[in-house]
């Protein structure tokens, strides 16, 4: 057997909350993997190779590249079935595609990506100082994802309902690069705390809670299963 061929292998960036959602659903899945750090502000030789988007995340499993992380966890969600993060009604599937969604692509925009280009990755890049309206503006709509979220919370024990599934797994991707730099209202409501707090217990969670990036501290509470 080639073990070159056969290491599982993701090329991510730490603080990406789409390469999270991909190492978080590895860890839930047990499956072993080797991290490789990537600069994709650089525009690496091999990153077009593995994804002609030159986008990461990018999953070697099983000789195969795969790339687009919603797509890369509904694939891991298929060829290890357990414990299974997507549920079987059609219905409830489509409950969580649409959540994952809801994460990947408004709150990313409306909060994630401000917040983390301002504070973070201009920062890591050297490319300018923080737009503080945009930083504010991303505080501002993560309040209103956080009542949205409360309301789901309140008729259901996971953010797609009863069962734990991809759509908590994206959600919390998103929430810990945020809340790696204090930048989440965890006063604002009970039911995401709790709910953040649940997730964030898990032994998934342990190497993305260990996470260190050099020139960012994470805050205090960061690694602190009950918040400190």
């Amino acid at each position: 057997m080639n073990t070159n061929t056969q290491t599982t292998r993701l090329y991510h960036s730490t603080l990406s909350p789409f390469c999270r959602k991909v190492r978080l659903v590895l860890a839930e899945k047990k499956i072993e993997v080797e991290l490789v750090e990537e600069k994709y502000w650089e525009n690496p030789p091999d990153l077009k190779r593995r994804n002609p988007a030159g986008k990461l995340p990018v999953l070697r499993h099983r000789g195969h590249m795969l790339a687009e992380s919603q797509a890369i966890v509904e694939y891991l969600d298929e060829v290890v079935a357990d414990p299974a993060l997507m549920p079987r009604q059609p219905l409830d599937r489509h409950e969580v595609r649409r959540l994952c969604a809801w994460f990947d692509d408004k709150f990313n925009s409306e909060v994630t990506q401000p917040i983390m280009n301002e504070r973070v990755w201009k920062k890591i890049t050297r490319s300018g100082y923080p737009d503080s309206r945009a930083v504010k503006d991303g505080l501002r709509a993560i309040k209103e994802h956080i009542d949205y979220l409360t309301t789901l919370l309140e008729a259901r024990r996971w953010l797609a309902g009863n069962a734990i599934s991809l759509a908590d797994f994206t959600a919390a991707a998103h929430f810990s690069c945020l809340d790696y730099i204090s930048d989440v209202d965890w006063d604002r409501s009970e039911a995401v705390r709790d709910w953040y707090a649940t997730i964030k217990s898990r032994p998934a969670f342990r190497s993305v809670l260990a996470d260190q990036v050099p020139g960012i501290h994470p805050a205090p509470h960061y690694a602190e299963l009950d918040f400190g």
